[in-house]
């Protein structure tokens, strides 16, 4: 898969297993470890693409996250990303946010 269509992939299982859910239980912050991800979408060495896509401003401004901490080495699967979960615009009275994963 090429590594375009991959983030992609990546952002999107992100997307639904984390942080839909945790704004579904009105948690202010979600984690995600890149060995989780990893081990879920049964990907093989690609934790440093896992990392990559979790760190890019291309998945957390359209979908109001807040990157607020990263602990453990650059790109391992110990490697824990913790999102702010910021309000997204229509709850402001906005035009609803797209979705860009």
């Amino acid at each position: 898969m090429p590594h375009g269509e991959q983030a992609y992939a990546i952002r999107a299982h992100v997307l639904k297993r984390y942080v839909e859910p945790a704004r579904r239980r009105g948690d202010k912050t979600v984690k995600v470890r890149a060995g989780d991800v990893h081990r879920e979408m049964e990907l093989h060495n690609r934790v440093p693409n896992v990392c990559k896509a979790l760190e890019a401003s291309k998945f957390h401004s359209p979908n109001a996250l807040e990157l607020i901490k990263r602990d453990g080495p650059k790109q391992s699967t110990t490697t824990t990303f913790t999102f702010r979960l910021l309000d997204r615009p229509e709850a402001a009275g906005g035009r609803p946010a797209r979705n860009v994963i």
